[in-house]
């Protein structure tokens, strides 16, 4: 709808997990870097853990790309079944019988055999159990047995468990004490800082055709990393809603004052009611990176007179900011900043 408008080849935040749009900041580099390690060792059990919105699936699904065609990958998505459930949907995926999937014993024996099958030709299985906080113990319990099925020297059903944080505590219960002894690795997502949020919204921009400097004001940025908290889903957002509505009005880039208007309508509030002042700069500007700070150079604009000169900032998406000249009434009296 609005690509033309932003010189976009694609939208660049819509929410589905393309590995294309994955930003490497340092915490999705280590959870990366983790899951390969452990589907090329074949550990055991490795725990993925972040918030909801923080990039699990999208660092799930880039593990999975990465691999070559000899690893056969099953992922399920939605793990929060019964028991017989559980086993059919297993049986499904695995390409079992039709008797697999009513048979939990069956399941198991059949299951080895093409594991064993799989491994002797060079090949590797791995099983992916997203939103595993919504799992019973049942199931819980039911991971630890699939994860039993080995060789004297290696696993031959590697697990990686996601999940939001509400499974951290759920794992110290007693009565799956044998489930945590076997997580052989465990990375966890945090919310994006600041400076990862410019990167990750500038990377983005980058793999969809655009430049990240004509796109958003810096400011804009500090107010959806602000609202967002740094979280990757809400970020996209808010990003793309903000973009529809710079579309609809004809702002480019887009302000801080288009992405308080989205946030106001999707009722996502502000820490203070000082940050609802639509004349407040949301951070000090000085607080960012430089190397982020070039992504959304800003520009300071008095209430008359020409706009003040800052030394021109190499882009870190491959251009160069240049000067804008511009005077400021009104809403945008106060201060605002721009991007050449």
């Amino acid at each position: 709808m609005y690509e033309q408008f932003y010189g976009f080849r694609e939208r660049p935040f819509d929410l589905s997990p393309d590995p294309k749009y994955l930003v490497l900041t340092a915490g999705h580099q280590e959870a990366l870097s983790n899951l390969e390690y452990a589907i090329a060792s074949s550990k055991g059990i490795t725990l993925l853990v972040g918030d909801a919105g923080s990039g699990k699936t999208t660092v799930i699904c880039a593990a999975i790309a990465r691999q070559s065609a000899h690893v056969h990958c099953v992922h399920l998505h939605n793990p929060a079944l019964t028991r017989d459930e559980f086993v059919e949907m297993l049986a499904s995926r695995f390409g079992l019988s039709e008797r697999a999937r009513t048979s939990k014993t069956a399941l198991l024996l059949e299951l080895e055999v093409l594991l064993r099958r799989r491994r002797e030709a060079g090949e590797l299985t791995l099983l992916i159990v997203d939103e595993a906080q919504s799992l019973s113990f049942e199931l819980l319990e039911e991971l630890r047995l699939l994860a039993n099925i080995e060789t004297n020297s290696e696993k031959l059903l590697p697990l990686v468990i996601a999940g939001q944080p509400e499974i951290t505590p759920r794992l110290n219960a007693p009565e799956l004490r044998q489930l945590k002894q076997r997580i052989a690795l465990r990375c966890e997502l945090r919310p994006l800082d600041l400076t990862e949020t410019m990167s990750y919204i500038a990377g983005r921009i980058r793999a969809a055709g655009g430049v990240a400097a004509q796109i958003f004001t810096r400011e804009a940025v500090a107010l959806i990393h602000e609202r967002s908290k740094g979280l990757p889903r809400t970020i996209n957002v808010l990003a793309d809603n903000s973009l529809v509505a710079g579309f609809a009005t004809g702002q480019r880039p887009v302000t801080s004052a288009l992405v308080r208007d989205v946030c106001h309508d999707f009722d996502i509030q502000a820490g203070t009611d000082d940050d609802d002042d639509p004349n407040q700069d949301v951070q000090d500007p000085e607080s960012v990176s430089t190397s982020a700070g070039s992504l959304f150079e800003r520009r300071a604009v008095p209430p008359s007179g020409p706009a003040e000169s800052p030394a021109t900032a190499p882009d870190l998406l491959g251009s160069e900011i240049a000067p804008v000249e511009g005077t400021g009434t009104g809403f945008f009296a106060k201060r605002r900043y721009l991007l050449g």
